[in-house]
This record gives structure tokens, sequence and C-alpha cells, in this order.
């Protein structure tokens, strides 16, 4: 066990601000003079979260990144600045790569170790959640471009070892990061299997294939066609209801003809569409639904007694959840157009994932009547059965593909729209065996999803785990002491002389390019004849021909 000193540090360490171990966004001198150099250059995409590496740099020419973009070196520590891949833990140590000079992302701060400090001990601090935490508090900027201050890394504290002993921690860090990794990548790929399994059971179900069984014991059931024909019917009777009402509302009377006006949902198209089942059928999505909206656009919060309004930020693992949810005072007209009800779908119309886009969440038991944020579309359905077998379709990979295909993407943000999803061809089994079919998928999914829960709590326990190796390494408890009898204080004392000698050094280059400037300045005065000297000189020249 190491001693401790007063500070509770091991013997020999200290504990300093990182502007005297460092160098922050510090210049750059630029030897490259030819704009088609090819340098590398590191968006923000390349550097990996909770500081797993650098990935993927690319290459630029140098005459496209040599102003507006961040310069650095090889060895140099990098670190988002920006939410949210700063909390993400974007922060890399850049390996060696060819080339002088390295460029990349704006929203990079830049740490330059000095002599006798590890770049690894400076990345593996600046990872640790503490150290995230306190950097988030201490951002400054507007909502969604909040940024840590250079001023915060200058004057934020770490704990520094003599120099052998950071390379010490640091080689005993690596190791047991390495093992650490080589685990999450096995629960990474166990979580990959499961997701297959999770697409074949329901590419099975949508093919038929988990109720084949079932089929031969019930060859007497209803066919889907003549339940598609009891759902337009019923879609056209909703209709004509929600007319009347607001033919009620405005006292008038039913204009003469007014039922010709419905217009009957379109077919799907069955060209190369697959041979389903016996008992199914095609149906497009806007032969299912009896009314289609884009959601509630007001955004203030207000006093009173406001409605709850949906947010994408209340959707976790496509369910609605109630625990931080955002009111807005609303008419009794809002509530009527904008409220949900059990067993409506909510579609994400717009969103930065294109995975999240197109994804419906099936609304379930409410606390109260909630209103939806103009991010969604509601889809309610003719029939609540067919709400649930809707819900089961829009997580298949066919219907992934075709959102994939119909999405328009612009400005970062990635939209779907009613016209896109109205055309959708969905398989529609008999009523009764979309029962069976639900019965099945839970019984299988039930097991992926056990499974899963087990691999979160195990990813859990590893980031728990990473930053337990992390804070013992930073208080001198992961190994063993050098052998070295340097200090921290020493090699303190020794940054901060050559520090000085830089700047002597940088000093007198100043001083004597400008005496260089001046003396070339006043030689060139005396050697360069100006223009009235020249033609004093010719005509000079010309009296002296003459004579």
């Amino acid at each position: 066990m190491k001693k401790e000193g007063d500070d509770g540090l091991p013997t020999g360490w200290r504990s300093v601000p990182l502007a005297a171990l460092c160098q922050i966004n510090p210049p750059l001198d630029r030897c490259i003079v030819n704009d088609a150099v090819e340098v590398n250059f590191v968006p923000m995409r390349a550097v990996e979260s909770d500081g797993a590496g650098l990935v993927r740099p690319e290459l630029r020419r140098y005459g496209e990144v040599k102003k507006g973009y961040t310069s650095f070196l090889s060895g140099d520590v990098i670190m988002a600045k920006i939410t949210p891949c700063m909390e993400n833990g974007k922060t890399t140590l850049v390996p060696n790569l060819p080339g002088a000079v390295c460029f990349g992302s704006t929203e990079f701060h830049v740490i330059r170790p000095e002599t006798g400090i590890s770049a690894r001990w400076i990345a593996a601090f600046l990872v640790q959640h503490e150290f995230r935490r306190n950097a988030q508090r201490a951002m400054t900027g507007g909502v969604g471009q909040m940024r840590v201050p250079a001023a915060f890394l200058e004057s934020v504290s770490l704990p520094i070892a003599p120099t052998v002993e950071q390379e010490l921690i640091a080689d005993a860090l690596d190791e047991l990061i390495s093992d650490l990794d080589a685990g999450i990548g096995a629960l990474d790929r166990v979580r990959a299997k499961l997701k297959v399994y999770r697409a074949s059971v329901l590419k099975a179900a949508i093919e038929g294939a988990l109720t084949a069984e079932w089929r031969e014991q019930h060859p007497q059931s209803e066919p889907a066609s003549d339940l598609l024909k009891r759902i337009l019917v019923e879609r056209r009777c909703l209709w004509e209801a929600k007319q009347l009402r607001t033919f009620e509302q405005q006292h008038r009377e039913p204009p003469k003809n007014w039922k010709a006006k419905y217009r009957e949902p379109a077919p799907p198209d069955a060209t190369n569409l697959p041979v389903l089942p016996h008992g199914w059928c095609w149906a497009s999505i806007e032969q299912l639904i009896s009314e289609v909206t884009n959601g509630f656009g007001k955004r203030a919060q207000v006093s009173g007694n406001p409605r709850i309004v949906l947010r994408l930020a209340d959707v976790e693992k496509g369910e609605i959840i109630y625990d931080h949810p955002r009111r807005i005072n609303c008419t009794d007209g809002d509530i009527e157009k904008y409220g949900l009800i059990e067993h409506d779908l909510l579609v994400v119309r717009v969103n930065g994932s294109p995975e999240l886009v197109g994804r419906f969440i099936f609304i379930r038991e409410m606390p109260e009547r909630p209103l939806f944020c103009d991010h969604f579309i509601r889809a309610r359905c003719v029939f609540r059965q067919t709400a649930a077998w809707l819900r089961t379709y829009a997580d298949t990979n066919r219907f992934r593909h075709y959102i994939d295909l119909k999405k328009v993407s612009s400005a970062g943000q990635n939209t779907i729209s009613q016209a896109a999803l109205f055309p959708v061809a969905v398989p529609l089994p008999p009523a009764s065996e979309q029962d069976s079919i639900r019965e099945a998928i839970e019984n299988q999914l039930s097991v992926i999803d056990h499974l899963e829960i087990g691999l979160e709590a195990k990813q859990t326990s590893t980031q728990a785990l990473r930053q337990s190796i992390l804070r013992h390494a930073f208080s001198g408890k992961l190994v063993l002491g050098g052998t070295n009898r340097d200090s921290a204080s020493e090699l303190l004392k020794r940054i901060a002389a050559d520090r000085e000698q830089r700047t002597r050094e940088a000093a007198a280059a100043k001083r004597s390019n400008g005496h260089k400037t001046r003396r070339g300045s006043s030689a060139g005065n005396r050697t360069k004849p100006t223009r009235n000297a020249k033609s004093k000189d010719k005509i000079d020249r010309g009296h002296i021909a003459d004579r």
C-alpha cells in the first residue's frame, strides 16, 4: 500500500491544473506550403465514444482544410467540446498518422502534453464520468449548441504522478481496458444475433409461417378478404358520422349528395407482391385506418391546467414514458383534434436518426388523455385489433426498407409523410389468426426481451467497471509505484523551466526577425533607386555622352 500525502494522493504525486501540464489549443507552425498536399482529416464521427479510439480518418487536400478547421499533431489529445459529443466521451489520443499536421472538426479542443506528461494519462483522465459531468455543468452557449469553454480545461485539476509511474499505470490501463473491450465486443455480437433472431421471428409472422399449424386446425375461419370488406364498410360509416357531427356543430343541414364526397381508399399495388397463405389478403394502410393527422404545433408552456403533449423525448424503446411530460395549455377543439385514445398509432414523422423515422408506437393505457406534437403522425385504425397488427408489421425489415426508400432527408432531419404511408401494402391475416400470431410472437420475443435485459445489465456493469478502473488509476491504487526517485514536483519544475526557455527563444527569434526586417528595409532604400533617381541618372548619363 502506498503512503499518502496530506492531499490524499500517493507520496510524490501532485494535484495541479491541466494548464500546468499541457498546452490547451496551441497554435500550430504550419510547415505545408502546397495546397495540393493530402493531409489527415478527423471528422467528429471518426472519434469513438467513451475514449474507444480513432477510426476511419479521411484524406483531404491541405487547401481545403487549412482555414476554418482545428489543427493538431500526432500525440495530441483531442476532445469534443460540443453537446452531446462531449458527454458521450468523444476523446482520444491521436495516433501516429502520416504527415506532419492533422486537421479536424472545429468542435475539438486540442490538449498537447508537455515533455514528461503521458498523453495516455491525460486522455484517460478526460473520459472519466466525473470529469464529463463537471464539464457539462461548465458548458456555455444556446440550446443544442452548448460547448465546454477552454477556460474550464485550463483550470480543471488532476492528479499527476512521476513520469515513470504515469507510463506504468497507462500500460496497466491499456491492458485492463483492452480485456474489458473484448468482453463488450462479445456482448455486442450476442446483441446482434438477437436482433437477427427478432427480425426472423417477425418475418415468419408476416409470412404466416408461425401459424401454419393453426391454419390447418381452423380451415373454416373468416378469410381476410371478408374482414377487409367489413373494415371498408365501417370506415365509411365513421366518416359519415364525423361529417354529421361537423354539420351539427355548425348548425347546418347536410347538403344534398354530401355522402358522395367520400373518397374510397386506394388498394395496394399488387405488382410483384409475394403470394400469401390461404385466407390472407393484401391491404393498404389507407384502407385500414379511419383518419390520419399530423401533431399539435404549439410549443410554449403556460400556467393553469395544461394538457400533456407527447414528444420524441417521451418515447423509449417503442413505448410512451410519462416520467417527465411537457404540458401545454390547449382548447377543447385542440383536445378533440389531437387527443389520443387507446389503440391509436403514433408514427415518428421527423427525426435526426433514419433508424427512428417511420417507427410506430402503440398507445396503451394512459394516465390521462394526452395530445401529441407535430413530430408525429397519428393513425387511427378502423378496428383496434388491426392497430396491433400494423404495429407488428412496422418493425419488419420489409417495412423498414420501404421507409428508407421513401423518407426525405434535409438539414440533418429525416421525414416521412402521410402520403408516403398510405399506399404501403400490408399482408392481412384473418382476424382470428391475428390473435394466434400475436400470441406466438409474444412467446418468441419474450425470450429475446429477457436476454436483452440481461445484456443491458452486463453492459451497465462493464461501464461501471471501466470507471472503477479509472478511479483506481488516478488514486494510485492500480499498480505499485515506480522505482524511480523522481517526484511530480520535480517534473513540474522541469516543465516550468522548459516553458520559460521556449518563451525566451521565441522572444529572441521575434527580436531577430524584427531587426532583420528593419535592416533589410534600410538597405533597400540605399541600394534601390527611386523612380526620380533613375530619371536623374539617365539625364546625367545623357549629359556625359553629349560631352
